[in-house]
């Protein structure tokens, strides 16, 4: 078989072409809705890499992409949000528009955050890296809510651009990037019993992992592969926990190392050297600063107050 090309889509004015859009109005952000994509589009199949923040509500009804490790079909009421960087896989070469919608796609690329408050708050937007069937399902009133930032963008994007223009779409932009936190938040929430089942599979996982020859031979393990064992990302499944537990996955991992150590400081005669390598540390001054830092004692310490 064929290896797919691939094609970087490095701007606004790239992602427009490629939908077969007219030019952008603005060149680090865009608006686009489904009746923007001219009927009967054709793109080729090949492999694209997105290089641009990209927010997307039921853009397209029909064309097959696959996203990380699933395919996405812009399920009517759900979110998809997709970072820098992420690749797309276009399976079939023709999309219909998708009549009589409300699909909007929220397209702006990293330097429009440049010198902005935004920039740094970008971390916290963990979404963007979450895998595509991780979507986010929103209900009318969130819609509603969303709707009324994205309105307000583009008004902003298609008007004459004056000193207020661009602190009016940031102010815009992190409403909508803070607001569908909170909805992820409270998916979390609504989920809880699916949540529940995740959070013993979680520690399933660690316990089975942490009594395996694979801590010793690869260390402590991701949180990607933590999350790739539960069939979700890394970062699902760290937000998940934390909504859950308010514990993140790291913490939920280093609580499981230090049960493990206290048990073999206080059951062997082992030396810290040797715990810590048996705790997968290549180290063992990173297993002492690691047991300090969650217990307040080194190791030798805690040894001799038990």
């Amino acid at each position: 078989m064929a290896k797919k090309k691939i094609i970087a889509i490095q701007s606004i004015t790239d992602m427009h072409r490629w939908l077969g859009s007219k030019a952008p109005s603005h060149p680090l952000i865009s608006v686009m809705h489904s009746s923007d994509i001219p009927e009967g589009v054709h793109l080729e199949p090949a492999t694209y890499r997105i290089d641009l923040y990209t927010i997307g509500f039921k853009t397209v009804q029909e064309g097959s992409f696959s996203y990380g490790r699933g395919s996405y079909d812009f399920q009517e009421g759900s979110l998809v949000c997709v970072g820098p960087g992420q690749v797309v896989t276009v399976e079939e070469n023709h999309l219909e528009r998708d009549r009589g919608t409300d699909g909007w796609t929220l397209t702006f690329h990293p330097d429009l955050l440049r010198n902005s408050g935004v920039t740094q708050a970008m971390n916290s937007y963990t979404y963007f890296d979450y895998e595509v069937s991780e979507s986010l399902h929103l209900s009318e009133k969130e819609k509603a809510i969303l709707r009324d930032f994205i309105k307000n963008i583009e008004n902003e994007i298609h008007q004459n651009m004056d000193r207020h223009s661009l602190e009016l779409i940031l102010i815009n932009l992190e409403s909508v990037l803070k607001y569908t936190l909170r909805f992820y938040d409270r998916q979390f929430y609504t989920r809880s019993k699916t949540s529940q089942g995740h959070l013993q599979q979680f520690e399933r996982f660690l316990k089975d992992y942490f009594d395996s020859t694979e801590l010793q031979e690869l260390g402590l393990p991701s949180i990607d592969r933590c999350g790739k064992a539960l069939n979700m990302s890394g970062h699902y499944l760290s937000d998940l926990l934390k909504a859950e537990t308010g514990k993140s996955a790291l913490e939920h991992i280093h609580l499981q190392l230090v049960g493990r150590a206290k048990n073999l400081l206080l059951g062997s005669t082992s030396s810290v050297s040797e715990i810590a390598y048996q705790l997968g540390f290549g180290y063992p001054q990173h297993f002492s600063k690691l047991f300090k830092a969650k217990t307040g004692l080194t190791p030798s310490a805690y040894r001799k107050l038990n």
